[in-house]
């Protein structure tokens, strides 16, 4: 089994800055898809941003140029840099992984439906 617990969401006012981090323990491999996600209330789960093993990153197209997704293998720890915060913003982030490529995962419909591992969640509230 992957665990993964997120952390670092709060609330910042419109062009703020979070960093949310998303701890990896248990029988995570490294050759993981490892992403972002987040949530409003009833809305669609969407897909924020992706990492792949080789290091190549895939980002929705509402949080290129401010969101920055990266890892760290020895901490197994995944990192969301949040910058230039708007309302729209605000939502559940979830970290999650996937056993297969992140070109797999974002040529589905819905990225997170190619995800087999998910945290909790942390909260990002953005206001205006």
């Amino acid at each position: 089994q992957v665990q993964l617990v997120e952390s670092g969401g709060g609330s910042v006012q419109a062009g703020g800055s979070l960093r949310l981090s998303c701890v990896a323990s248990g029988k995570i491999d490294r050759s993981y898809c490892m992403g972002w996600f987040r949530q409003d209330g009833g809305k669609e789960r969407e897909g924020v941003a992706v990492v792949d093993s080789d290091g190549a990153t895939t980002y929705a197209d509402s949080v290129k140029g401010r969101f920055t997704i990266s890892k760290d293998g020895a901490k197994n720890t995944l990192y969301l840099q949040m910058n230039n915060l708007e309302p729209e913003d605000t939502a559940m982030y979830y970290c999650a992984a996937a056993a297969i490529s992140c070109s797999t995962v974002v040529a589905g419909r819905r990225w997170d439906y190619g995800m087999d591992y998910w945290g909790k969640g942390t909260l990002v509230t953005i206001s205006s």
